[in-house]
C-alpha cells in the first residue's frame, strides 16, 4: 500500500527540477539575443540613420556615386524623392534618392577633414608628451625623496 504513495510523490519532484532547468534553457537564448541585438540589430540601424541623413542632405553640385557605378554631379533635386544626376556635359540621367550609395567629398571638404585629423593627432601626442613629462616629475621626485632621506637621517643622528 505504501508504494502508491511513493509513485504520487515522484512526479513532484520531477516538476520542481524541470522549472529549474528551464531557467537554465532560457538564459542562452537570452544571451543569443542579446549579442543578435548589438552586434547585427544595432550597427544595422546606425547605419541605415546614417544613409537615411546623407540622402536627405543631398543637394546641386554634390558628387554621388549610384549603387550601379555610375558616377554624377547632382545638377537638381525633386520634390518626389528623385534626383537628376549631370553625367557628362549633354548627358542628364534621373534616378531615386535610394539609388545614391555614397556622396564624394570635395576638395575643400578633404583638406578640412585633414586639418581636423591633423589636429586630433596633434593634441594626442601633446597630452602623450604631458603625461610622460609627469612620469618623469614623479620619477625624479622619487628618486630625490630618496637621496634626502638619509641627509634628513644623518642630521637627526647629529
Amino acid at each position: 500500500m505504501g508504494w502508491y504513495k511513493k509513485m504520487s510523490f515522484i512526479p513532484f519532484l520531477q516538476a520542481t527540477s524541470a522549472s529549474g532547468s528551464m531557467l537554465g534553457s532560457i538564459v542562452p537564448f537570452l544571451l543569443i539575443i542579446v549579442i543578435f541585438y548589438f552586434f547585427l540589430i544595432r550597427p544595422q540601424n546606425k547605419k541605415q540613420k546614417e544613409t537615411e541623413k546623407m540622402l536627405n542632405a543631398l543637394k546641386k553640385g554634390d558628387k554621388v556615386i549610384t549603387i550601379g557605378g555610375i558616377h554624377g554631379v547632382v545638377s537638381s533635386v525633386k520634390e518626389d524623392k528623385t534626383i537628376v544626376l549631370k553625367v557628362d556635359e549633354n548627358c542628364k540621367m534621373e534616378f531615386n534618392r535610394s539609388a545614391i550609395s555614397s556622396v564624394e567629398l570635395s576638395d575643400e571638404e578633404k583638406a578640412k577633414l585633414q586639418a581636423e585629423a591633423e589636429a586630433k593627432k596633434a593634441a594626442k601626442e601633446a597630452k602623450k608628451a604631458e603625461k610622460l613629462a609627469k612620469k618623469e616629475a614623479k620619477k625624479t621626485d622619487s628618486s630625490t625623496d630618496v637621496v634626502k632621506e638619509p641627509e634628513e637621517k644623518s642630521s637627526d643622528e647629529k
